[in-house]
């Protein structure tokens, strides 16, 4: 067995899944050089959340994040994580424009692209995997690891094999809601490892308390690499601590020949934001325990202060217990998708209507209306006919790929935003959020025209810094 690699996750996941993906980029660049110098094998930095939340809510365009990122990672692979058609944001879009995001990310710096899709439709993940390879980049392929009646060690062998055929380079089990136990963790490594040749790495949450202890089990199946987090920003539900597993692995055949000190001194630069944080309430204590639900509904932390939020604005905060117990059966009626972006936030909304209106499936928002028809690919199981018919009335189901019912969309787009376009990529921020890249760009444009910044918040309340 070789040294055990590690993908550091503090400058993307661990801050989306602690304080919202908020941490803006001058909390990260003065220690970036020293990260540099660390070993990694790879530092995940970008896509997710990070791209809206930048334009949204810290007004920093992620660009030029990336292009930060790229300036003091000279000798470590940035890595960020794609939701193949729908790119970053929550709808699919056309493949000229998934192209073209593939095209700008590596030109601006990132070596590794992380694809999976929130149904497993691996038609959806095909041409984000052949532009890839067209740049040169690494692709992994992650599958959405969830529980089910469909989701055999045969299933997920069988799909590792596919992904293989399709050109990845790795693979990824990623377990966003915490549901991988140890032994179980291991049985799927070595299952995996029957049926590709591919490196194998572990991404999973530390919601249900389960994490270091199913990556000790997966790394002595053969799993090469795991995501893990400096410890300010680890734990809760986040990922497992990186300088604990480095050092659990230390002086063993696993051991990851990293620098435990120097990890420590990374941590150390990082908890004083993390104070921070909690003083100002942005990390919550509610984060940072274990979710016993997470076991008992397979709910995903993000899910879950999800439903919170939507019964708390309804004032219905009593009925959350109903809520968690009609997730999985929306679930099930929609086939059984892995809660995951886009699909958790679908199942959670509509188990919140199907509560509050006290009748299943009286109101369906539009974006149930899209997963049931297939707009967003096809699920593993069958959906329960009865609610298909209910929601789609005379509708048929979309079958085939549903990106070759969208056509070409980059020309549009650049005749849109022909008056605020200051660089190639303006066309991409717009294409996935017309709305907050228009606020933004008009932010971008006071701040050059000299205008205070507080002035213009001021008098511009839909552009807060």
């Amino acid at each position: 067995m070789a040294k055990v690699k590690i993908t550091e996750t503090v400058l993307r996941d661990a801050h989306q899944s602690l304080i919202a993906t908020r941490m803006p980029r001058e909390e990260m660049e003065p220690i970036l050089d020293d990260m540099d110098k660390i070993g990694y094998h790879a530092v995940e930095c970008w896509g997710g959340a990070t791209f809206d939340a930048a334009l949204r809510f810290l007004k920093e365009d992620p660009w030029d994040r990336l292009r930060m990122f790229k300036k003091h990672f000279k000798n470590t692979k940035l890595q960020m994580l794609f939701r193949g058609q729908n790119i970053l944001g929550y709808n699919h879009y056309a493949d000229d424009t998934v192209e073209y995001f593939v095209k700008k990310s590596i030109s601006n710096g990132i070596d590794i692209i992380r694809v999976f899709d929130c149904l497993n439709d691996i038609r959806n993940l095909k041409t984000t995997i052949d532009a890839t390879k067209k740049e040169g980049g690494h692709i992994q392929i992650a599958f959405s690891y969830t529980l089910g009646e469909a989701y055999t060690l045969e299933y997920w062998a069988s799909l590792a094999k596919e992904l293989e055929n399709m050109g990845a380079d790795s693979l990824c089990i990623k377990d966003m809601a915490g549901l991988l136990l140890p032994y179980e963790t291991e049985k799927l490594v070595k299952k995996l490892k029957e049926s590709t040749k591919l490196p194998i790495e572990l991404h999973t949450h530390y919601t249900s308390g389960m994490a270091s202890m199913s990556y000790l089990k997966g790394i002595e199946a053969g799993a090469e690499i795991i995501d893990t987090a400096a410890s300010p920003f680890a734990l809760g539900t986040s990922q497992p601590a990186t300088e604990v597993m480095v050092k659990a692995l230390e002086k063993t055949e696993y051991d990851t020949g990293l620098n435990v000190d120097k990890l420590i001194e990374v941590a150390n630069y990082f908890l004083p934001y993390r104070e921070e944080c909690i003083k100002s309430g942005l990390l919550s204590t509610k984060v940072l325990g274990v979710n016993v639900n997470t076991l008992k509904y397979q709910v995903p932390g993000g899910m879950l202060s999800n439903l919170v939020k939507q019964l708390s604005d309804a004032g219905k905060e009593n009925l959350l217990q109903e809520v968690l117990e009609e997730v999985p059966r929306v679930r099930k009626d929609f086939g059984e998708p892995p809660l995951v972006t886009p699909s958790s936030q679908i199942v959670g909304t509509q188990a919140v209507l199907n509560v509050l209106m006290g009748e299943r499936y009286k109101m369906v928002p539009k974006e149930s209306y899209k997963l049931v028809h297939g707009d967003f690919g096809t699920s593993v199981k069958p959906m329960n006919k009865d609610i298909v018919k209910k929601i789609l009335k005379d509708e048929k189901q979309v079958t085939d790929r549903p990106a070759d019912h969208i056509a070409p969309e980059l020309k549009k787009y650049e005749k849109e935003i022909e008056n605020y376009k200051e660089q190639d990529e303006d066309v991409l921020t717009y294409a996935l959020f017309p709305k907050v890249a228009t606020e933004y760009f008009e932010y971008r444009k006071a701040q050059k025209s000299g205008i205070d910044s507080k002035e213009y918040n001021k008098e511009n309340k839909s552009y807060p810094i």
